[in-house]
């Protein structure tokens, strides 16, 4: 699973990256942005890769996640 992180020590509310990917991003009342839950859509990833790298305090990144299992869900 791939999902975006944003460090919010380092945002300072650009909102750069909602411009550019807003399926994934929104914005608070003051800026920063407000992720959507869950694994990023396949179609999204490159262009959400390209997002990070262009984030002015690369506050916003990708992570990779573990699946979650039946077995830890019971």
């Amino acid at each position: 699973m791939t999902r975006l992180a944003v460090d919010p020590i380092a945002c300072t509310g650009h909102g750069l990256c909602a411009e550019l990917l807003p399926e994934a991003i929104a914005l608070d009342e003051w800026g920063y942005p407000l992720l959507a839950d869950g694994e990023l859509p396949r179609e999204l990833l490159r262009r959400a890769r390209s997002v990070a790298a262009t984030c002015p305090t690369r506050a916003l990144r990708l992570v990779q996640t573990a699946a979650r299992s039946a077995a830890t869900d019971a």
